[in-house]
């Protein structure tokens, strides 16, 4: 008897550490860049609670003839890596959450942690 309570509770603890959800995998919050639209004017771009470990080409900086994003400000919980180059490749700085750069710091992707 003993041993078909213990087999039972083994199963579901078993089944209740199945049904658990995992973890989140989003950098909740917002993290906001300024780039240059096609005539030249400031604009704010921005991603809203974005994936983690996942790269962002930044769509208003994804090629060499677009100019660079620039003043990236990271207001997520999460720290974000910025790139200079798409798919998250060249020179990059990381910010953590709720810090920004200035307009020097130009970039093309993002991954957050």
């Amino acid at each position: 008897m003993r041993l078909r309570n213990t087999v039972a509770a083994a199963v579901a603890a078993f089944a209740l550490v199945l049904s658990a959800p995992g973890p989140a995998l989003a950098a909740d919050g917002e993290f906001t860049y300024t780039y240059l639209d096609e005539d030249g004017t400031a604009r704010v771009g921005l991603l809203i609670d974005p994936e983690s470990r996942e790269c962002v080409n930044l769509p208003e900086a994804d090629s060499d003839e677009l100019p660079s994003a620039y003043a990236p400000k990271n207001r997520t919980g999460a720290t974000a890596t910025v790139f200079t180059a798409i798919d998250c490749d060249g020179d990059y700085y990381s910010l953590r959450p709720g810090g920004g750069a200035s307009d020097r710091l130009k970039l093309r992707s993002v991954v957050f942690s």
